[in-house]
């Protein structure tokens, strides 16, 4: 009988939660959900490359009224802090960019973190948003959740088609986790929660960490390093490991331990070495262009609007996520000469043979992107020039 009691009261409090959510509903032109500028837009994530890109490009297209918190203030692996930030605040709309991220070696090195803190913090900001009746979020996911052998370009619909990727089958899973949470919410609740798959992702405020960053700003880091100790600027040395410490040796290290911690990292007088064959081909978009396709995104596409055309098998709806790419790639090894004559670096690069490359192609199709009226404008060379000038002046 209790059992029976608590099966009905239970499903009474779920149908209560998914009414609420839907008389909370936005402002509408012509029968479309449209984010106001006075609406208030929390982003997760808002000090990182990704959230900031997104921040800063809402404040340029004039949205007053945005919210977000550092991990000081706000631990999104916290459940219940979680739930009280959401209860307060309210926000109308819902940027969830915060991740927990990291280049191959991090992936290798950290595999449950990458798991674990990824799939609390989708799920307590997804839950969160659910159960304040938030009008939309648009939620950030990586295009490694495609197949290792994926067809090249990656369309949306080669999802979950085969296996992952090894070296970044954790963050993988959890990406994949919270694109199907938000599905799945919208299926059960009628909730309006967009998942977007960008692709690698450059700009500012990039982690430049050796250990944890990504393929492209560590190289420019790197090949920073490298052309100043070929010339031996060690002003220029000291002052980078003085911003930005290296596993804990800083720019008042003595010439022989920073020496040492370069060394570990393939950086050597007139020479440097990169992880790989140089064989594998990558695509990057500007961060810039990556925030102006989110917020393109939540202002004119709804759930409803990619699912309409999905659910003809059987009633199933799927793949129903968006890709946010260039559709063009090049090698490492061409990324790597491309970055040296933008750094001004003359000496030897050699490739680690012995290293994971990693999947050898992941070439996203923006083409449903494209088909919603979004392009992107920075190219890689032009892209790489504007970051190496930003981590110079930051």
């Amino acid at each position: 009988v209790a059992y029976a009691i608590s099966k009905v009261f239970g499903a009474a409090f779920y149908k209560k939660r998914q009414f609420q959510a839907a008389q909370r509903t936005c402002k509408c032109k012509n029968d479309k959900r449209v984010m106001e500028k006075e609406s208030k837009i929390y982003v997760a994530g808002h000090r990182g490359l990704v959230g900031s890109a997104i921040w800063r490009d809402l404040e340029r297209k004039g949205y007053r009224n945005l919210v977000g918190r550092t991990h000081g203030e706000l631990d999104l692996t916290d459940q219940a802090a979680v739930d009280r930030f959401f209860g307060i605040e309210r926000p109308e709309y819902v940027f969830l960019a915060a991740a927990y991220v990291g280049g191959i070696m991090a992936n290798s090195l950290y595999r449950a973190d990458f798991i674990w803190r990824n799939l609390a913090i989708q799920n307590n900001v997804i839950g969160a948003a659910w159960r304040y009746g938030v009008k939309k979020l648009l939620f950030l996911g990586s295009t490694c959740i495609y197949p290792r052998e994926a067809p090249q370009p990656m369309r949306e619909e080669c999802l979950l088609t085969s296996p992952l990727e090894y070296t970044n089958e954790p963050y993988a899973v959890a990406k994949i986790a919270g694109l199907k949470l938000c599905e799945s919410f919208n299926l059960q609740y009628g909730t309006n929660f967009v998942a977007v798959m960008p692709t690698n992702l450059y700009g500012p405020e990039d982690n430049f960490d050796l250990e944890t960053s990504h393929v492209l700003p560590a190289l420019v880091r790197k090949m920073h390093l490298a052309r100043a100790l070929m010339e031996g600027d060690w002003a220029a040395i000291r002052r980078d490991f003085g911003r930005r410490p290296v596993e804990g040796v800083d720019g008042s290290a003595s010439e022989a331990v920073i020496l040492e911690k370069l060394g570990q990292y393939g950086i050597e007088p007139g020479r440097m070495t990169v992880w790989g064959t140089g064989r594998p081909l990558r695509e990057f978009l500007w961060s810039e262009d990556m925030a102006d396709a989110c917020v393109y995104v939540m202002e004119r596409v709804d759930f409803r609007d990619l699912a309409a055309d999905r659910g003809d098998r059987g009633g199933e709806v799927r793949n129903c996520h968006i890709n946010i790419g260039t559709g063009s790639e090049l090698s490492i090894s061409d990324l790597v000469r491309l970055i040296a004559r933008t750094v001004g670096y003359g000496g030897e690069i050699r490739f680690d043979a012995s290293k994971p490359d990693g999947t050898m192609r992941k070439l996203t199709d923006p083409s449903r992107l494209h088909g919603l009226g979004w392009h992107h404008r920075v190219e890689i060379d032009r892209g790489t020039e504007r970051l190496y000038a930003w981590y110079l002046r930051s």
